[in-house]
């Protein structure tokens, strides 16, 4: 597996550069959750990290390279988007 060091902001891992594993598209996941262990007895908790672009080429307008924001509101909880569903109906 390739892996790519990219860089976090924001959060506990705010400045850190970690090789985070590439797909088979080249791209990272676009979310990067960090367990951190409770102590004494407290539940643990996640941290969410939001994949975004760290800047575009001149010409072409492609991604340079790929950063992780922090998101401190966690990850978002997306539903499956059927084609034939009407929009509006809660399906």
């Amino acid at each position: 597996m390739r892996s790519e060091n990219t860089l976090f902001r924001g959060g506990p891992l705010d400045g850190r550069v970690l090789p985070v594993l590439v797909g088979a598209t080249g791209h990272p996941p676009k979310w990067y959750e960090v367990p951190v262990p409770g102590a004494e007895g407290r539940p643990a908790t996640v941290h969410a990290y939001r994949r975004t672009t760290a800047g575009h080429t001149r010409r072409l307008g492609l991604p340079r390279g790929w950063v992780y924001e922090y998101a401190p509101e966690g990850r978002e909880r997306q539903t499956l988007k059927w084609p034939w569903t009407r929009p509006g109906s809660g399906h």
